[in-house]
């Protein structure tokens, strides 16, 4: 790995690309630290010290996760990335149950465009609708728990409204900022905003757990290179099923005869059902906060067995919830019926199986056994961490730097992005057979 990236820093072109990727993401640093207009910042810092960085409250952990603990300090980027990719998700269900939305995306770079266009809608409507909640739980003093300073001095309607407009604006900075990574730069823009946001959080919680005890900072480093390691074995594993193509004559050339094969991994829903699992805890405790309901029953009730992440309940819920939104998202982004009929078209055929119905029964099946082990191993990898956090006083598991979304988002984002800069070094350094 370090010699390709060597290599890539000696080649101009991508020397240029993956400059102006750390541009990109300096520049989206430093815009997660400008405060919004109407935000008191030195208030919003006094708070998050009394609150210790506000970790006690898992209804914003996430989307603080993914904004790198700018929604916290209220700042310009506060929103992060969660609007766009809460919309990214949406569209792509919707493809599903809307035909309007499977034509465009049958119908190659034209129909994509189209989608990203409503996609790009999208995540301004919900920049809006999860800025004007944010904005509401600070004004009421819901966002820092125990902590009496007032966040907006001046809490008029026509301030809290230049707030949520501005971190509406900030959403669609970044949404530019990702696709000029993807257009111009290495690797896919949004999720290595994703990956700069947790791994900016990274020091401070490591610091955090460092004044614990010297003894639990080492068992946590083990325990997360154990996480990572076992990680990357998992998102490596697939299964290949093999392909035979037949031999078709077209005009006076002979086209197939070749044996390739239709890899199915292991973790085929990647982090989805992860963010899904997560964003459905979360809201009983939102929606309590937001008609205020108060220290009632069902508010004791929210607080003891689905906010509390070392709850056994929690844990339960967490993992079926996951399992479930692992076969669903599989379910609807993987169709076995439209493969065989590709592989059915083309001449493709698995040994041993007969092309048409037979084929989009086996790939069913085979799907159906592969993803019980890849739904099971997303549910450890993100709660395992949960039985820890009393010992490294994280608060919730989204601020553990190890924890199940946290390093799947990571490892995810740093295999995807370093085989992209081997592939593009292949591309340029093949010599071909004579020199």
């Amino acid at each position: 790995m370090l010699s390709a990236f060597r290599s890539a820093l000696t080649t101009p072109d991508l020397r240029k690309k993956i400059l102006f990727t750390l541009g990109i993401v300096a520049v989206y640093r430093i815009g997660a630290g400008v405060p919004s207009p109407g935000v008191s910042y030195p208030n919003v810092q006094e708070c998050l010290r009394q609150v210790e960085g506000g970790q006690n409250s898992s209804v914003y952990s996430l989307i603080n996760l993914f904004s790198g603990g700018a929604l916290l300090q209220l700042s310009v980027f506060a929103l992060g990335i969660m609007p766009y990719i809460t919309s990214s998700i949406i569209i792509q269900l919707l493809t599903v149950v809307i035909p309007r939305f499977e034509q465009l995306k049958k119908e190659g770079q034209s129909g994509q465009n189209k989608l990203t266009q409503y996609t790009r809608y999208l995540t301004i409507a919900l920049a809006v609708l999860q800025g004007t909640g944010i904005i509401a739980l600070a004004d009421r003093g819901q966002l820092f728990a125990d902590c009496s300073r007032p966040v907006f001095p001046d809490s008029s309607v026509f301030t809290l409204s230049i707030t949520v407009l501005t971190m509406t604006a900030g959403t669609a900075v970044i949404m530019w900022l990702g696709e000029q990574i993807t257009e111009r730069g290495i690797g896919n823009g949004m999720s290595l905003l994703i990956f700069t946001g947790i791994a900016a959080r990274i020091p401070s919680e490591g610091s955090q757990i460092l004044n614990n005890g010297g003894l639990v900072f080492a068992g946590v480093c083990v325990f997360g290179l154990a996480i990572i390691a076992s990680v990357v074995f998992v998102e490596q594993g697939q299964r290949r099923i093999p392909v035979q193509y037949a031999k078709r004559m077209v005009g006076r050339r002979m086209y197939g005869g070749t044996s390739t094969y239709l890899p199915l991994k292991v973790n085929q829903a990647g982090v989805i059902p992860v963010i899904f699992g997560s964003s459905l805890l979360y809201l009983p405790d939102l929606i309590s906060r937001l008609i205020g309901t108060g220290a009632g029953p069902l508010q004791q009730f929210i607080g003891t067995y689905i906010v509390d992440q070392s709850n056994p309940v929690h844990i339960a819920l967490y993992v079926l919830l996951i399992i479930f939104f692992t076969y669903f998202y599989v379910g609807i982004t993987f169709n076995p019926e439209e493969r065989a009929d590709e592989m059915k078209k083309f001449g493709g055929f698995i040994p041993g199986i007969r092309p048409g119905r037979p084929t989009a029964e086996y790939l069913q099946y085979v799907l159906s056994r592969i993803t019980l082990p890849g739904s099971l191993y997303l549910g450890v990898i993100a709660v395992l961490p949960n039985f820890f956090l009393g010992l490294t006083g994280a608060g919730n598991n989204n601020n553990f730097p190890f924890g199940g979304t946290a390093v799947l988002i990571m490892v995810g984002v740093g295999l995807d992005t370093v085989k992209q800069i081997e592939s593009q070094l292949m591309q340029r350094r093949y010599d071909g057979f004579l020199r």
